[in-house]
């Protein structure tokens, strides 16, 4: 296939290297999760209420400055603002590694979380990119975060083991300086430059989404996803031990499960998309997470019945990691993915944030149990949010550039018309400043040589 048909060698690197910067920055932010418990308690300060804090704190500085990076990189350049953000998370990570208190550390989380670089990166790659490309290269960096979080529950735990906490965020900052050497010699210049409204958000569009219930259902659900997440890992590493599993081994039981969680996934996320019972398995999901975080509370003191719990959580928790996003591309209106995105990031953040804070406050008084047993209860209400939920189906979106006159508005009104008017196109934009025409359509009926017949490219 021609590099006008197909992915491209440089969009290839561009979205590979975009993919490893990405990743490896989860990676550091991670890797402290499955450690701090066990490892930090030699810290001045150390309580369970600043273990849940400083495993949660990067998200609140990462929720308040993820879509104003993203702006400010459509101002002054993509490139600068990553260089900015991951200097910002090397130097959070050296204050971190060098720090005697968990103060300390709590204010290098927050500094490594400022280093909010996820829109300029989404950004980049849009730039760097064709647009018929581009859900390629979206899914390569979305497979890697995905990787990131697994190969840090598994990382973390090994090197605390051998360099202590402290050496957990000496390789945080060391990730980082690789990061801006793939961002100097790996990463070539933008092809073009500029607001795509599919990875930008539009402060314009905000308050008809946060209207929208459907969003404001997934946004709810991947807040409350990644509450559990950081507020069982307050608790769950010292379950292990209790149970007797010895701090250093813990990664022997987070690699298998995770790998066998993610074999179990693809099936479901196979059958789900062939048969459009996405809705179903999603809710199920739900239900699942919620068993694992009883079978939590219920299996103090057992291994076999904690690596059960963790199969079972891990499973749902990465079919619903993978599942959200698709579900938001599916529902965001044409031209409004970009700010439906970065709603939808700066809650998962705020979750994380809020889960730190709130397992650690129930860990110190209500133990392990309660946490699990507490954050059982928001997945019943999650459960009951996702009832009213659209079952989805095979929706796409579409950015082309317009290459007709469309200097007047009777001009584009008429565009617009021709493209509604095609099979399978649901709704489509028409930005006059950008160039571009956004279409949502139906991927199983919309023909999209016929959209570039009607603007004549």
């Amino acid at each position: 296939m021609s590099d006008e048909q197909g992915f491209s060698p440089r969009e290839r690197r561009a979205s590979f290297t975009l993919a490893g910067i990405f990743g490896m920055r989860m990676l550091g932010l991670f890797m402290i999760m499955p450690v701090f418990a066990l490892y930090g308690k030699d810290l001045i300060g150390f309580s369970p209420i600043w273990v849940g804090i400083v495993i949660g704190v990067y998200g609140l500085t990462q929720a308040v400055l993820q879509i104003p990076a993203g702006w400010l990189s459509d101002r002054i350049g993509r490139k600068p603002v990553i260089y900015a953000g991951l200097t910002l998370f090397a130097l959070g990570s050296v204050i971190a590694a060098m720090s005697e208190s968990v103060y300390g550390v709590a204010i290098g989380r927050v500094i490594q979380g400022s280093g909010a670089i996820a829109g300029a990166i989404l950004a980049l790659a849009a730039d760097i990119t064709r647009e018929e490309s581009r859900t390629k290269a979206m899914a390569i960096i979305g497979v890697c975060i995905g990787l990131s979080f697994a190969i840090a529950m598994v990382l973390g735990p090994v090197l605390a083991s051998f360099f202590g906490l402290s050496g957990v965020f000496w390789a945080t900052a060391i990730l980082a300086v690789i990061g801006m050497i793939m961002v100097r010699f790996m990463l070539p210049d933008p092809v073009h430059k500029g607001q795509i409204r599919d990875v930008t958000a539009a402060p314009e569009l905000f308050g008809r989404l946060l209207k929208d219930k459907q969003l404001l259902r997934l946004d709810f659900g991947i807040m409350l996803l990644h509450l559990t997440l950081t507020a069982v890992f307050v608790a769950f590493p010292l379950t292990l031990l209790d149970a007797g599993l010895a701090a250093e081994q813990h990664w022997w039981l987070y690699l298998p499960v995770l790998l066998m969680s993610f074999v179990l996934i693809v099936p479901v996320l196979i059958i789900g998309a062939r048969r459009n019972l996405n809705k179903q398995f999603f809710q199920a999901s739900i239900l699942v997470m919620m068993a694992a975080l009883v079978l939590m509370a219920l299996g103090k003191g057992h291994i076999g019945l904690l690596a059960l719990a963790m199969l079972l959580y891990f499973t749902a928790f990465n079919f619903m990691e993978a599942s959200l996003p698709a579900f938001l591309s599916m529902l965001a209106p044409a031209g409004a993915k970009g700010t439906a995105m970065g709603i939808y990031s700066t809650s998962q953040f705020f979750g994380a944030f809020l889960g730190g804070v709130l397992g650690g406050v129930l860990f110190q008084y209500l133990g392990g149990v309660g946490v699990f047993l507490l954050v059982a209860v928001a997945m019943g209400l999650w459960f009951w949010v996702a009832l009213g939920m659209s079952n989805v189906s095979k929706v796409r979106s579409h950015i082309l550039p317009i290459g007709v006159s469309i200097e007047t508005t009777e001009r584009r009104e008429h565009l617009l018309a021709q493209l509604l008017a095609l099979p399978g196109v649901l709704e489509a934009l028409i930005i006059p400043e950008e160039g571009s025409a956004y279409l949502k359509v139906d991927g199983n009926t919309f023909e999209l040589d016929q959209a570039k017949i009607v603007i004549n490219l």
